[in-house]
C-alpha cells in the first residue's frame, strides 16, 4: 500500500518506509537545476542521477512540459487528473506485475496543490546503455537483444497497454543483454485491437529509427509475434 506523507513543503509517496534523511537526499535532487538531457534520443523530461542512503543508485525524474509553452511554463502543471508522477509510479508497478521490465518505483513526489510541480524516484539500471546507442557501438549484441524487445513489445500490446513514445531511446540494456522500457507517463491501458496496436508501435519506432538515422536493424521488432508473447 502506497504511503503519502507531507515532508517540508512536499507531499512524497512510498510503499517502503523512508527515512527523514532519505527524504532529504531526494528533496536535494529535487532542487537542482533542470539540464537538458545529453543521450541520444533521450526523454524530454530531464534526470538527475543520485546515491540515497539505504537505498542505493536512483534517477530522479522531473515531469517537464512540451511544445511552445514550456518557453514560459516550463515544468508546472494544473491539478485536473492524478499527479503525473504518482500515476506512473503506480503503472510501473502494474506493469512489473505483468512480468514487463522496467525500473522499479522508490517513491514519487510533488509540491503544490491546484499548481504542482512533480517528480519520480526509480533505482538506477547500473551500467545500461539505451539501444539506440547500443545500435552503433556494439552492433554485434543488438540481434539477440531485438528478441528480448519485441517480447517485451508483445507483452504490452497483448495486454492494451500503449506507450506513445517507445522508441530505442526509451529502451535500456544492460550488460547481461536484458533490456528495460523506460517512460510510461502518458501511457494509455484501454481495450484496442492488437493489429492496430501493433502498427501504431510500428510506426512510432520507424520513425524515430529513420528520423535519427540509427540502423535499419532496428526495424526487426514488432514484424513477427514471438511465440512466448
Amino acid at each position: 500500500m502506497t504511503v503519502i506523507t507531507s515532508y517540508k513543503s512536499y507531499r512524497i509517496g512510498f510503499k517502503a518506509g523512508l527515512t527523514p534523511g532519505q527524504m532529504d537526499q531526494m528533496i536535494a535532487c529535487f532542487e537542482r537545476p533542470l539540464q537538458k538531457v545529453g543521450t541520444l534520443l533521450g526523454g524530454r523530461n530531464p534526470v538527475v542521477h543520485a546515491a540515497i542512503d539505504g537505498i542505493g543508485r536512483v534517477v530522479v525524474k522531473t515531469y517537464t512540459r512540451g511544445g511552445m509553452i514550456r518557453h514560459f511554463n516550463e515544468k508546472t502543471y494544473l491539478r485536473i487528473r492524478t499527479i503525473r508522477s504518482r500515476s506512473e509510479y503506480e503503472l510501473l508497478g502494474r506493469l512489473k506485475g505483468i512480468g514487463l521490465r522496467v525500473p522499479d518505483p522508490v517513491a514519487f513526489a510533488y509540491r503544490g496543490v491546484l499548481f504542482y510541480n512533480s517528480w519520480l524516484v526509480t533505482r538506477e539500471i547500473s551500467d545500461a546503455c539505451t539501444l539506440a546507442e547500443l545500435s552503433l557501438k556494439e552492433s554485434n549484441r543488438i540481434y539477440g537483444v531485438l528478441q528480448d524487445v519485441n517480447r517485451q513489445i508483445f507483452l504490452l500490446i497483448n495486454h492494451g497497454i500503449y506507450h506513445p513514445d517507445l522508441h530505442p531511446g526509451n529502451v535500456l540494456v544492460d550488460v547481461s543483454s536484458q533490456v528495460y522500457f523506460l517512460d510510461f507517463d502518458k501511457t494509455k491501458i484501454r481495450r484496442q485491437n492488437p493489429s492496430l496496436l501493433r502498427e501504431r508501435y510500428a510506426r512510432r519506432w520507424r520513425r524515430a529509427v529513420l528520423k535519427h538515422r540509427l540502423p535499419a536493424v532496428l526495424n526487426r521488432v514488432v514484424e513477427q509475434e514471438p511465440e512466448n508473447a
